[in-house]
């Protein structure tokens, strides 16, 4: 991560079936589009926002916590916009 401060928030994962494959590839695409970097953490693992292996690797599912980071000059756009993906209630 950069120097700029950095914007971070819990999300609750709504839908029934977790955060697979789907919604990690949208979660992915959706990062890619704002030029913050950003990160996902469950239980203290952070890994890339942006690699839908290491989404996939925090096997969350339904009702996990999952914490957002963005650092960057739309950081806090991009943690609200990433956030209601997590919390969509379909995938």
């Amino acid at each position: 991560m950069n120097d700029a401060p950095a914007v971070e928030r819990a999300f609750v994962v709504a839908s029934e079936l977790g955060f697979h494959a789907r919604p990690a590839g949208e979660f992915v695409r959706v990062a890619s589009r704002f030029s913050s970097e950003v990160e996902v953490s469950r239980g203290g693992e952070w890994v890339s926002g942006q690699s839908v292996l290491s989404l996939l690797s925090l096997a969350a599912g339904p009702g996990t916590t999952l914490r957002v980071r963005a650092v960057g000059p739309d950081a806090e756009q991009a943690v609200t916009t990433l956030g209601d993906l997590i919390e969509r209630p379909h995938s």
